[in-house]
């Protein structure tokens, strides 16, 4: 493989921590703007009803597009350096349920709390639970892998705890729902968009790890005309 198809890779990397960033810009946008959800108690999708809810469905396709954007580079660096992409299919397939939930997410609007349960909000819950698990599972199952190839070894050290991190924020995101209903009522949305920044950091460390290590690395000459 050539050092321009690296370099070519290394962009859409790039292209994911640009994404992350516009995710939180319009996090933030969507939950300054009236009806003024809580963040600490209200969940993220919340933000999609309403007056202005355009804008975290806009969100919710981005960290689809994101993530589905992530998996194609991960991927295609994975065939570059000749890792076997059958030691990452587990963890890669997960984090495609997190991406294809993100769009589903935002076909399927939720409901705010007060109001009956409608058929769009039941799917968004489900979407929403397997979506989250496919996150914090598929991270830890990558991370897991990374030894599997020098280059990753220094990535290793640091996917691999944040990813333990993200699966401790998702149970602790359930645990609070099931154990303490009413605890999980009032910090409900901050346990969940703890969760989401956790996944997001995974993303954009270990998107900047390849991008700035694997994907800037000289093909060895042997492999030239892989």
């Amino acid at each position: 493989m050539s050092d321009h198809k690296k370099r070519n890779t290394a962009k859409f990397f790039w292209v994911v921590i640009l994404l992350i960033i516009l995710y939180a810009v319009l996090d933030v946008i969507s939950q300054s703007l009236p009806p003024h959800y809580s963040p600490i108690s209200q969940a993220e999708s919340d933000l999609a009803v309403g007056e202005f809810g355009f804008i975290m469905t806009l969100n919710f396709l981005n960290r689809g597009a994101l993530s589905l954007i992530f998996i194609f580079a991960f991927l295609r660096t994975l065939d570059l350096t000749g890792v076997a992409r059958s030691y990452f299919r587990t963890g890669t397939y997960l984090l495609s349920a997190w991406a294809i939930g993100a769009i589903l997410l935002a076909i399927f609007p939720t409901d705010v709390p007060a109001t009956p349960v409608s058929w769009h909000g039941a799917i968004h819950l489900v979407v929403a639970v397997i979506a989250f698990i496919g996150a914090a599972f598929g991270t830890l199952a990558i991370s897991r892998k990374l030894g599997k190839n020098p280059e990753f070894e220094g990535l290793k050290h640091i996917a691999l705890p944040l990813s333990e991190i993200v699966v401790i924020f998702l149970v602790i995101e359930f645990g609070v729902l099931l154990v303490f209903p009413h605890l999980g009522a009032r910090i409900g949305g901050l346990t969940e968009r703890v969760f989401l920044g956790s996944v997001l950091l995974w993303i954009g460390l270990v998107s900047a790890y390849f991008a700035t290590h694997v994907c800037h690395t000289k093909v060895a000459p042997n492999q030239a005309n892989v």
